[in-house]
């Protein structure tokens, strides 16, 4: 939820818009706070909302159009600050499956006929309980660097006769749904290929879980990781060789026999997912000295 484009339902929009902006805004303006001197969010909001309220438009088309108020901030600026303080939309073609298309927004209000509604209590705790849900088990902590909310600890309070309590390692208490699936401990995890910025590597306060400590910086980076029993084990990309497209893996370490054998499967799958019908070729593994 941090600042990061989602494909929610419309559903799940009106109902969580507002519960994210205090933080959108602060966010942003740690962000971009210097860079939008004299700025007034607000006055920028309404000089800007009958423009994409008329027709879908770019963000920064609709900074240049309003920017006369604010010559001292760059339009592109004030086109990054005005998807925080006015509750956009992103439309089609824009999100659409192997289709690319300028980002043109309207408001969320305009789009689906009604506005974001005001944030409530039970709206906070089925935030938890669908990160619990889809996640499994974590701590406070947990749940804010997934949400970017402040005030988790009062509605985990309030959950809490609904929810199982855990002990991790380092004594924090973890919480989890009653009804989740607790798979024995040395059940071995499939291999998988990780999109960049995946929340299953991101959205951890303790992110060694699942990633080693030398490798967070690759996130930054937009690196692609590949999961060898649940654990980041290497970086993946796609090459177009010879009419073929080949998944490209960088493993971390030396993979053993059985590992390299489901990575060249799983590395044909999503080869083939890609490549939607078109020739691939055989998954393509590198071992970082």
């Amino acid at each position: 939820m941090r600042r990061t484009l989602h494909l929610v339902s419309a559903r799940d929009c009106l109902a969580l818009r507002g519960l994210h902006d205090p933080m959108l805004v602060a966010r942003m303006r740690g962000t971009l706070g210097r860079r939008l001197p004299g700025v007034d969010e607000d006055a920028l909001a309404e000089a800007a909302r009958p423009l994409f309220a008329a027709a879908p438009r770019t963000l920064t088309d609709v900074a240049r159009a309003v920017g006369e108020a604010w010559p001292q901030a760059a339009a592109r600026d004030l086109g990054d600050a005005l998807s925080t303080p006015l509750p956009l939309v992103q439309v089609p073609p824009r999100g659409l499956w192997r289709q690319t298309a300028a980002a043109h927004n309207t408001t969320i209000d305009v789009w689906l006929g009604a506005e974001p509604a005001s944030p409530t209590a039970e709206t906070g705790e089925q935030i938890v309980l669908r990160c619990l849900a889809a996640y499994g088990s974590a701590a406070t902590a947990d749940l804010r660097a997934w949400s970017g909310l402040t005030g988790l600890p009062a509605v985990v309070a309030r959950l809490r006769p609904r929810l199982r309590t855990f002990r991790d390692a380092r004594g924090r208490s973890l919480f989890d749904v009653r009804d989740a699936p607790l798979p024995d401990p040395d059940t071995s995890a499939p291999v998988r290929f990780l999109p960049a910025f995946d929340n299953a590597v991101l959205a951890f306060d303790d992110r060694t879980r699942i990633i080693d400590d030398a490798d967070r910086g690759l996130s930054v980076q937009g690196a692609r990781f590949l999961l060898v029993d649940g654990r980041v084990t290497g970086t993946w990309t796609t090459v177009a060789d010879a009419g073929a497209l080949h998944v490209a893996v960088t493993a971390h370490r030396r993979l053993t026999a059985a590992e390299r054998a489901d990575v060249e499967q799983e590395g044909g799958r999503l080869a083939a997912f890609l490549a939607d019908g078109e020739p691939v070729g055989e998954a393509r593994i590198a071992e970082r000295a």
